[in-house]
């Protein structure tokens, strides 16, 4: 295995695990990284998807205790179970929609216009989201634990909205919370143990896809995707829970905006592929 090839793979897994939980966007940035390290072709696209599972274990790892008692729960707690219902509510919509759109969004909708538009309009929601924070918005729940089904099917409603390149999983799932009645920490979170199911089942589906394009010789590639994925996630994870609880969402919906601008300007000169 080409060593400079697999400190890109690190690269790209550290891109991979900083971007996936804040509301930016991971996939215009593994784009963008993709095309600066020079990585084309289908099977960069299937490690892109596939390294999002090392930062969903580093979920699994940082919550291990809480999914840890909710397994052992759920046969007999009313909280476990209401729980694991309200994950399963919140993953189910966008599940579906991807399963139904997936072929219309990647042929019709990874265009640098409404990637770019993702990213701006995503800016500007975030801005208004906060705006009606500051105004004393109403919030009702404070704690995942406090989520009802209701709340769960309105968060996945919104989580639809993701499927547009640009959106962001986790801004769409964080900011349709706290628009919704969550706190920062609680939508934070809700939209961590969403990604659970989301991501793991999004990596699984196009492995399945496309597993004659995988051999014995891409483990090394994926393996460090994968780990430095983890690694920077965790780290990434850890900070963003501190960071919510006494700063806005602001800085990432201006950083949003200038990034939706960068990707106007970058295809009108013919700098990034945004079709990749």
């Amino acid at each position: 295995m080409d060593f400079v090839l697999l400190i890109k793979a690190a690269i790209m897994g550290v891109v991979e695990g900083l971007t996936e939980f804040l509301p930016v966007s991971s996939t215009g940035h593994l784009i963008l990284a993709a095309t600066l390290l020079d990585m084309p072709g289908e099977k960069i696209k299937l490690f892109e998807v596939v390294i999002q599972t090392g930062a969903i274990l580093a979920i699994v790892s940082l919550y291990a205790g809480k999914l840890w008692d909710t397994l052992v729960g759920l046969p007999r707690e009313a909280v476990a179970q209401r729980f694991t219902a309200n994950v399963l509510i919140g993953f189910f919509p966008a599940a579906l929609a991807g399963f139904l759109f997936i072929d219309f969004i990647k042929g019709v909708l990874f265009q640098p216009v409404v990637v770019a538009l993702g990213f701006i309009v995503g800016g500007f929601v975030i801005l208004w989201a906060e705006w009606l924070q500051k105004r004393g918005a109403r919030v009702h729940i404070e704690s995942v634990d406090q989520v009802r089904w209701t709340d769960a099917l309105k968060v996945g409603l919104v989580q639809c909205t993701a499927l547009v390149p640009g959106v962001s999983r986790s801004g769409a799932t964080i900011i349709g919370a706290m628009l919704l009645g969550f706190n920062r920490k609680a939508a934070t979170e809700f939209s961590f143990f969403l990604a659970i199911p989301m991501l793991f089942g999004a990596a699984a589906y196009d492995i399945y896809k496309n597993r004659e394009l995988l051999s014995t010789a891409d483990i090394p590639l994926f393996a460090v995707g994968l780990f430095f994925s983890w690694l920077s996630a965790w780290v990434c994870v850890r900070w963003l829970l501190r960071f919510v609880g006494t700063h806005t969402f602001v800085p990432f919906a201006w950083y949003r905006i200038a990034f939706g601008a960068l990707i106007l300007v970058s295809a009108a000169l013919g700098w990034v592929d945004w079709t990749a």
